[in-house]
């Protein structure tokens, strides 16, 4: 088996081979072993499902393309991804030729709901080949499937596939060829939406087969179920994820922080170069602080992103994936969040844009999109700066009960409210907008326990760095660019003596603002350390610096803050305190909420909700500490 080198021929240039199956049956292991890293991932037009598409070369030398379809347990679609699996085989998707042959991809160790969906599929109309997966596992199990007494009971090809093997997928090949030999022509599609009582009879025809053609108990190992009676029970199992999740925590910030301090350095060489060329200020200005500041501020999180889908393909590789799910659902259940959401809201105290891109372990849209509209209330790392300089400049340096760090336990206490506020707005989305809505049940199989496999981590890791990439870097170079001319225009006059952004559109947006934000006790100053920190929260530091007119920017954290002590009062500090628990999110994650959700709708209503947060929250903060005296 040898993949095709190319990629870029017109998607009805070879024959389209669909791979359709139950989620956790190994179908994309099988696609990774088919296609090896030939293969490209894109979204399917107009929704954020992700569409994998491969090449590879038969032993008969016939070129194919394989696609990935999303996981579904049957034809009739009750999520984003299973309606897409739906219209891409019945040749519905708009732009999108029709597969020529489905291979129905089974775990052979389960195969009462795969037999199911092989029944719908033969009422489509077109060829079907079924693959049996993982048979090292069904043996192992105990489990005998006479695959001669299945294909002729089903009336299809029937083959044995082992995907993690080498050669594990020769057999499927040559079962491929033979069906493309002989193709008719597609027939007519009998297949329509099934009610629960045609659902119910294609089971127990698919018992019938099951019964028919299959022997063994496939009762789980005695190791197996030990390794359950750990990992699920109540209390043990708990305490196992929650350190599970600790070292994942850990290694998404430790980690990574070499590799993204090489990358700021290697960017701000750049910088430097350019600050050194012979090229007038306005343009240095612009490839320094739009241009190269604008790509470093979103490839400064690649490590990040990398460790955590690591961690997550390793834990789903491993089948542990569905049972933390398990483990959580009944507490996040509690304020409306689905059991998965918990890996995305932990990695977004690291960053919420790997915590909105973690959001695809959720299969239901809604549940979905819920967990991404409240992942940016955790506190990520770009808050930290704000809250050290504020919390360094005006919070006393005791101890509280004679051994807490009174300036510890505020940071605590803000990142404890930023968990409080998502779980709550959770709480009012799910009864409010999906009010009425019936949720979905919370059901899962339980995947047998395998041994990641190199190659697929590699694959997948490499695949969404480089989604990574092109989905967030191009637009939010194009919010920073913006952002640049807003602070860089218009220029100062002759003989200014203000810092130059104290002239721009930043400055005078900043002193419109003023009516507004004069409530929360913020000045103008703020007001434009505002502006930028919309592109990346940290930069508002470096602001604060350059409009006190201090040097050295972040590195001067101690003589900003004692500026603003200086400058500011008590509550007023307190009120920023409270705006930066609830601001809106960075234009980095904005453009990732926005690609992710394929909206610009939720995209605004994540940013104006955080904005009214962040605005009562400041207000009522800076109102009482006035009353308080701190004013």
């Amino acid at each position: 088996m040898n993949a095709d080198a190319s990629l870029a021929a017109p998607i009805t240039a070879f024959p389209i081979v669909a791979l359709v199956g139950n989620p956790n049956c190994g179908k994309t292991a099988l696609f990774n072993a088919l296609t090896g890293s030939r293969q490209k991932v894109a979204n399917y037009p107009g929704v954020t499902v992700e569409k994998k598409v491969g090449r590879v070369t038969t032993p008969a030398g016939r070129s194919l393309q394989i696609v990935d379809l999303p996981g579904t347990y049957s034809l009739r679609a009750r999520s984003p991804d299973e309606e897409i699996t739906r219209d891409a085989v019945l040749g519905q998707l708009r732009g999108e030729a029709a597969p020529d042959l489905i291979v129905c991809v089974a775990d052979a160790s389960n195969l009462r709901l795969a037999l199911r969906l092989a029944l719908e599929l033969k009422r489509v109309g077109r060829p079907v080949v079924l693959s049996l997966n993982m048979m090292d596992i069904a043996r192992k199990r105990g489990i005998e499937i006479d695959a001669g007494r299945l294909a002729r009971e089903l009336g299809l090809p029937v083959v044995s596939s082992v995907a993690v093997r080498r050669g594990g997928t020769d057999a499927l090949l040559s079962e491929i060829d033979r069906t493309f030999a002989g193709l008719p022509m597609a027939g007519i599609s009998s297949w329509s939406a099934p009610g629960a009582g045609e659902l119910r009879n294609t089971q127990r025809e698919a018992d019938r087969l099951l019964a028919a053609a299959v022997r063994g108990s496939g009762e789980r190992d005695a190791g197996t179920a030990r390794i359950d009676s750990i990992l699920l029970h109540p209390v043990a199992g708990l305490v196992i994820l929650l350190a599970i999740l600790f070292v994942m925590f850990q290694a998404v910030f430790a980690w990574a922080e070499p590799a993204m301090n090489a990358i700021e350095a290697g960017f701000a060489w750049l910088g430097l170069l350019v600050e050194r060329a012979p090229l007038p200020e306005l343009l240095k200005s612009f490839l320094k602080d739009g241009l190269i500041g604008g790509v470093g501020s979103v490839i400064v999180f690649l490590p990040q992103i990398v460790i955590l889908f690591f961690f997550i393909l390793v834990l789903e590789d491993l089948g542990y994936m569905a049972r933390a799910a398990f483990l959580m659902d009944r507490i996040m259940g509690g304020a409306g969040l689905h059991g998965r959401a918990f890996i995305p809201l932990l990695s977004s105290f690291a960053c919420a844009i790997p915590g909105v891109m973690a959001t695809r372990v959720i299969d239901d849209r809604r549940d979905r999109l819920t967990t991404i509209l409240v992942a940016p209330l955790m506190t990520c790392s770009a808050r930290i700066p704000v809250y050290t300089l504020i919390i360094g400049a005006f919070i006393p340096d005791t101890e509280v009960w004679g051994f807490i760090g009174l300036q510890g336990l505020v940071m605590f206490g803000l990142y404890a409210i930023g968990i409080a506020s998502a779980l709550g707005v959770s709480f009012v989305i799910k009864r409010l907008i999906w009010r009425g809505v019936p949720g979905e049940p919370f059901m899962l199989e339980l995947p047998d326990y395998k041994i990641p496999r190199i190659r697929s981590l590699a694959i997948g890791l490499w695949t969404r760095a480089a989604i990574f990439l092109k989905r967030a870097g191009t637009i939010i170079l194009a919010m920073m660019v913006l952002i640049w001319v807003l602070a860089s225009f218009p220029q100062p006059p002759d003989g200014a003596t203000e810092p130059a952004i104290s002239y721009s559109l930043a400055a005078t947006i900043g002193s419109a603002m003023q009516p507004i934000t004069a409530p929360l006790g913020f000045n103008w100053q703020i007001n434009v350390a505002l502006i930028p920190g919309m592109a990346a929260r940290e930069v508002a530091v470096g602001s604060l610096g350059t409009i006190y007119s201090i040097s050295g920017g972040e590195e001067a954290a101690d003589k900003i803050g004692q500026a603003l002590a200086g400058h500011w009062s008590l509550a007023t500090a307190l009120a920023l305190l409270a705006w930066y628990v609830f601001a809106p999110q960075c234009a980095a994650t904005l453009a990732v909420i926005r690609r992710e959700t394929g909206s610009w709708k939720w995209m605004g209503v994540t940013f104006f909700y955080m904005l009214a947060l962040a605005y009562v929250a400041a207000l009522v903060t800076y109102q009482i500490a006035r009353v308080l005296g701190a004013g």
